[in-house]
Protein backbone atom coordinates (compact mmCIF):
# COMPACT_ATOMS: atom_id res chain seq x y z
CA UNK A 1 0.00 0.00 0.00
CA UNK A 2 1.13 3.55 -0.60
CA UNK A 3 1.40 6.15 2.11
CA UNK A 4 -1.55 7.89 0.47
CA UNK A 5 -3.68 4.77 1.01
CA UNK A 6 -2.46 4.26 4.55
CA UNK A 7 -2.73 7.71 6.07
CA UNK A 8 -5.95 9.49 6.98
CA UNK A 9 -5.16 13.09 6.28
CA UNK A 10 -5.88 15.61 9.06
CA UNK A 11 -8.73 16.96 6.92
CA UNK A 12 -10.75 13.87 7.73
CA UNK A 13 -10.84 14.22 11.49
CA UNK A 14 -9.98 17.75 12.50
CA UNK A 15 -10.09 21.21 11.03
CA UNK A 16 -6.34 21.72 10.63
CA UNK A 17 -6.04 20.83 6.96
CA UNK A 18 -2.56 19.67 6.09
CA UNK A 19 -3.20 20.25 2.40
CA UNK A 20 -3.89 23.94 2.91
CA UNK A 21 -2.05 24.80 6.09
CA UNK A 22 -4.08 26.68 8.67
CA UNK A 23 -7.48 26.30 7.01
CA UNK A 24 -9.58 29.45 7.34
CA UNK A 25 -6.94 31.01 9.61
CA UNK A 26 -4.41 31.20 6.76
CA UNK A 27 -6.14 33.22 4.06
CA UNK A 28 -2.92 34.65 2.63
CA UNK A 29 -1.35 31.21 2.33
CA UNK A 30 -4.43 29.77 0.66
CA UNK A 31 -4.38 32.66 -1.82
CA UNK A 32 -0.68 31.99 -2.43
CA UNK A 33 -1.50 28.39 -3.31
CA UNK A 34 -4.28 29.41 -5.68
CA UNK A 35 -2.26 32.12 -7.41
CA UNK A 36 0.63 29.73 -8.03
CA UNK A 37 -1.59 26.98 -9.45
CA UNK A 38 -4.30 28.89 -11.34
CA UNK A 39 -2.23 30.11 -14.34
CA UNK A 40 -1.55 26.47 -15.27
CA UNK A 41 -5.12 25.16 -15.02
CA UNK A 42 -7.11 24.53 -18.21
CA UNK A 43 -10.82 23.86 -18.69
CA UNK A 44 -11.06 20.40 -17.09
CA UNK A 45 -9.41 19.49 -13.80
CA UNK A 46 -8.89 16.44 -11.60
CA UNK A 47 -7.77 17.17 -8.05
CA UNK A 48 -6.10 14.39 -6.07
CA UNK A 49 -6.62 14.47 -2.31
CA UNK A 50 -9.40 17.06 -2.37
CA UNK A 51 -10.15 16.84 1.36
CA UNK A 52 -13.35 18.79 1.93
CA UNK A 53 -13.25 20.54 -1.45
CA UNK A 54 -12.32 24.09 -0.46
CA UNK A 55 -9.38 24.41 -2.84
CA UNK A 56 -11.01 22.85 -5.90
CA UNK A 57 -14.15 24.94 -5.47
CA UNK A 58 -12.20 28.13 -6.18
CA UNK A 59 -11.59 26.98 -9.77
CA UNK A 60 -15.22 26.37 -10.69
CA UNK A 61 -15.77 29.72 -12.47
CA UNK A 62 -12.99 28.88 -14.96
CA UNK A 63 -13.79 25.17 -15.49
CA UNK A 64 -16.13 23.27 -17.77
CA UNK A 65 -15.57 20.08 -15.78
CA UNK A 66 -14.22 19.24 -12.34
CA UNK A 67 -13.36 15.88 -10.82
CA UNK A 68 -12.60 15.81 -7.09
CA UNK A 69 -11.19 12.78 -5.33
CA UNK A 70 -9.89 11.42 -2.06
CA UNK A 71 -9.04 8.07 -0.50
CA UNK A 72 -10.61 8.83 2.87
CA UNK A 73 -14.31 7.82 2.98
CA UNK A 74 -15.27 10.75 5.23
CA UNK A 75 -13.80 13.24 2.75
CA UNK A 76 -15.52 11.52 -0.19
CA UNK A 77 -18.84 11.68 1.67
CA UNK A 78 -18.38 15.38 2.38
CA UNK A 79 -17.36 16.08 -1.22
CA UNK A 80 -20.52 14.34 -2.47
CA UNK A 81 -22.63 16.52 -0.18
CA UNK A 82 -20.79 19.70 -1.11
CA UNK A 83 -21.20 19.22 -4.85
CA UNK A 84 -24.56 17.44 -4.88
CA UNK A 85 -26.67 18.17 -7.95
CA UNK A 86 -23.76 19.47 -10.04
CA UNK A 87 -23.64 17.60 -13.37
CA UNK A 88 -20.27 19.19 -14.18
CA UNK A 89 -18.62 17.78 -11.02
CA UNK A 90 -17.67 14.14 -10.41
CA UNK A 91 -16.59 12.70 -7.05
CA UNK A 92 -14.27 9.68 -6.97
CA UNK A 93 -12.62 7.56 -4.28
CA UNK A 94 -9.29 5.90 -5.01
CA UNK A 95 -5.71 5.63 -3.77
CA UNK A 96 -2.66 5.92 -6.00
CA UNK A 97 -1.19 4.19 -7.91
CA UNK A 98 -4.26 2.69 -9.56
CA UNK A 99 -6.38 2.64 -12.70
CA UNK A 100 -8.40 5.83 -12.35
CA UNK A 101 -12.05 5.41 -13.39
CA UNK A 102 -12.36 8.38 -15.73
CA UNK A 103 -14.26 7.96 -18.99
CA UNK A 104 -12.78 11.13 -20.51
CA UNK A 105 -9.32 12.58 -19.84
CA UNK A 106 -8.77 15.96 -18.22
CA UNK A 107 -6.33 18.62 -19.35
CA UNK A 108 -5.10 19.38 -15.80
CA UNK A 109 -4.37 17.30 -12.69
CA UNK A 110 -3.69 19.09 -9.40
CA UNK A 111 -2.13 17.37 -6.39
CA UNK A 112 -1.46 19.53 -3.35
CA UNK A 113 0.63 17.81 -0.67
CA UNK A 114 -0.19 14.29 -1.82
CA UNK A 115 2.79 12.80 -3.67
CA UNK A 116 4.98 12.83 -0.55
CA UNK A 117 2.63 10.26 1.02
CA UNK A 118 3.12 7.72 -1.76
CA UNK A 119 5.96 5.22 -1.74
CA UNK A 120 5.39 4.33 -5.40
CA UNK A 121 5.49 7.95 -6.54
CA UNK A 122 6.62 7.23 -10.11
CA UNK A 123 3.79 4.74 -10.60
CA UNK A 124 1.34 7.24 -9.10
CA UNK A 125 2.32 9.83 -11.70
CA UNK A 126 2.04 7.25 -14.47
CA UNK A 127 -1.52 6.53 -13.29
CA UNK A 128 -2.32 10.24 -13.57
CA UNK A 129 -0.67 10.60 -16.97
CA UNK A 130 -3.04 7.95 -18.35
CA UNK A 131 -6.07 10.15 -17.58
CA UNK A 132 -4.45 13.43 -18.68
CA UNK A 133 -4.84 14.57 -22.28
CA UNK A 134 -1.68 14.73 -24.42
CA UNK A 135 -0.01 18.08 -23.80
CA UNK A 136 -1.89 18.43 -20.51
CA UNK A 137 -0.42 19.36 -17.16
CA UNK A 138 0.08 17.61 -13.82
CA UNK A 139 0.61 20.25 -11.13
CA UNK A 140 2.53 19.02 -8.10
CA UNK A 141 2.92 20.84 -4.78
CA UNK A 142 5.06 18.96 -2.24
CA UNK A 143 6.97 19.71 0.97
CA UNK A 144 10.60 20.50 0.31
CA UNK A 145 13.96 19.33 1.64
CA UNK A 146 14.67 16.46 4.02
CA UNK A 147 16.49 18.90 6.32
CA UNK A 148 12.96 20.01 7.32
CA UNK A 149 11.69 16.47 7.93
CA UNK A 150 10.50 16.08 11.53
CA UNK A 151 7.80 14.73 13.82
CA UNK A 152 5.03 16.46 11.86
CA UNK A 153 6.06 14.65 8.70
CA UNK A 154 6.08 11.30 10.49
CA UNK A 155 2.69 11.92 12.10
CA UNK A 156 0.95 12.68 8.81
CA UNK A 157 2.68 9.86 6.93
CA UNK A 158 5.15 11.67 4.72
CA UNK A 159 7.43 9.19 2.96
CA UNK A 160 9.79 11.97 1.92
CA UNK A 161 10.28 15.67 1.32
CA UNK A 162 11.48 16.55 -2.17
CA UNK A 163 14.07 18.81 -3.74
CA UNK A 164 13.78 20.09 -7.32
CA UNK A 165 16.35 17.45 -8.27
CA UNK A 166 14.57 14.49 -6.66
CA UNK A 167 11.14 15.59 -7.86
CA UNK A 168 12.53 16.17 -11.35
CA UNK A 169 13.91 12.61 -11.43
CA UNK A 170 10.54 11.24 -10.30
CA UNK A 171 8.64 13.24 -12.91
CA UNK A 172 10.97 12.22 -15.75
CA UNK A 173 10.91 8.55 -14.68
CA UNK A 174 7.12 8.69 -15.09
CA UNK A 175 7.58 9.85 -18.69
CA UNK A 176 6.65 13.47 -18.00
CA UNK A 177 8.52 16.67 -18.81
CA UNK A 178 8.95 19.35 -16.10
CA UNK A 179 7.87 22.71 -17.54
CA UNK A 180 8.13 24.47 -14.16
CA UNK A 181 10.23 23.07 -11.31
CA UNK A 182 11.38 25.26 -8.43
CA UNK A 183 11.51 25.75 -4.68
CA UNK A 184 9.06 28.31 -3.29
CA UNK A 185 8.22 29.86 0.09
CA UNK A 186 11.83 30.56 1.11
CA UNK A 187 11.01 32.37 4.37
CA UNK A 188 8.42 29.72 5.20
CA UNK A 189 11.14 27.11 4.97
CA UNK A 190 13.28 28.98 7.48
CA UNK A 191 10.28 29.48 9.80
CA UNK A 192 9.37 25.81 9.50
CA UNK A 193 12.90 24.73 10.34
CA UNK A 194 13.02 27.01 13.37
CA UNK A 195 9.58 26.12 14.77
CA UNK A 196 8.96 22.53 13.76
CA UNK A 197 12.35 20.97 13.08
CA UNK A 198 14.80 22.68 15.43
CA UNK A 199 12.12 23.76 17.88
CA UNK A 200 10.80 20.21 18.18
CA UNK A 201 7.15 21.16 17.64
CA UNK A 202 5.15 18.14 16.48
CA UNK A 203 2.37 20.13 14.84
CA UNK A 204 2.15 23.80 13.84
CA UNK A 205 0.78 26.02 16.62
CA UNK A 206 -2.42 27.74 15.38
CA UNK A 207 -1.26 31.02 16.95
CA UNK A 208 2.02 30.85 15.04
CA UNK A 209 0.12 29.97 11.86
CA UNK A 210 -1.80 33.25 12.15
CA UNK A 211 1.40 35.26 12.60
CA UNK A 212 3.07 33.36 9.77
CA UNK A 213 0.10 34.04 7.49
CA UNK A 214 0.03 37.78 8.25
CA UNK A 215 3.77 38.42 8.01
CA UNK A 216 5.85 35.67 6.38
CA UNK A 217 3.56 34.82 3.45
CA UNK A 218 3.17 38.38 2.08
CA UNK A 219 6.90 39.04 2.51
CA UNK A 220 7.82 35.80 0.77
CA UNK A 221 5.49 36.57 -2.13
CA UNK A 222 7.06 40.00 -2.54
CA UNK A 223 10.62 38.64 -2.50
CA UNK A 224 9.81 35.85 -4.94
CA UNK A 225 8.57 38.37 -7.50
CA UNK A 226 12.19 39.47 -7.93
CA UNK A 227 14.41 36.49 -7.12
CA UNK A 228 14.28 32.73 -7.45
CA UNK A 229 15.03 31.33 -4.00
CA UNK A 230 17.65 28.56 -3.65
CA UNK A 231 15.54 26.73 -1.06
CA UNK A 232 11.97 26.66 0.20
CA UNK A 233 9.34 25.02 2.36
CA UNK A 234 7.68 23.75 -0.83
CA UNK A 235 8.74 22.44 -4.22
CA UNK A 236 6.39 23.35 -7.08
CA UNK A 237 6.25 21.52 -10.39
CA UNK A 238 4.16 21.70 -13.54
CA UNK A 239 4.79 18.51 -15.49
CA UNK A 240 3.71 18.13 -19.11
CA UNK A 241 2.23 14.95 -20.55
CA UNK A 242 3.87 14.18 -23.93
CA UNK A 243 1.86 14.65 -27.12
Amino acid sequence: MSGYDRVVQPAAGDEALENHLGGDEAKNYRRYEYDMVAPHVGRSMLEIGSGLGHFAEQFLPRLDRLVVSDFDPYCVEQLAKRFEGRDDIQVLRFGLPTEIPLAEPVDTVVMMNVLEHIEEDVEALRSLAKVTAPGGRIIIWVPGYMQLYGDFDRKVGHVTRYTPATLGRTVRAAGLKPAVLKPINFLGGIAWWAAVRRGGVGYPDPRLVKIYDRTVVPTTRFIERFIRPPFGQTVFCVARVPH
